[in-house]
């Protein structure tokens, strides 16, 4: 069993998130927001920084890529089981520009075994910027110590 005696489902999902926000620089740097974070789930927010912003005015696809994907491994490292991507891909819909504040929200699909299956939604406002979807994999360990008793 991955999750501690007593912590409920997502009092554990959001241990999980703390403790990978703490190892993650990179999720620090780009200056991300949590929204919220349950079993399975996840919601980021990013605002479009100037060094986000390509040479023709709209945020560089690697930068949505980025949000979509931590937002993707805070919802699928929810069950204290070490999960990398598998295999990943993502459409882009819509320009964004600098200043925007982009919101993800991963949810999962499906989870059996080692292997699950998320979507990835990134909005700004009410429009759909990117569709991002990704293949878990559980690699062995566990984020947070086990423990067996109170």
């Amino acid at each position: 069993m991955n999750d501690a005696a007593g912590i409920s489902p997502s009092e554990l999902a959001r241990a999980c998130a703390d403790f990978l926000w703490r190892q993650d620089a990179t999720l620090r740097s780009l200056g991300l927001e949590r929204l919220s974070i349950e079993a399975g789930q996840a919601t980021v927010a990013m605002t479009v920084l100037p060094a986000m912003v390509n040479g023709l005015g709209i945020t560089h696809g690697g930068a949505i890529f980025t949000l979509a994907d931590v937002t993707f491994s805070l919802a699928s490292n929810t069950y204290n089981e070490r999960t990398v991507s598998a295999h990943c891909r993502i459409s882009f819909l819509r320009p964004t520009r600098l200043g925007d504040r982009l919101v993800a929200t991963a949810t999962e699909i499906v989870r059996s075994g080692r292997s699950g299956l998320y979507g990835v939604r990134v909005t700004l406002e009410h429009a759909i910027i990117a569709e991002f979807r990704a293949h878990s994999r559980a690699i062995g360990g566990v984020l947070l110590p086990v423990t067996t008793g109170r």
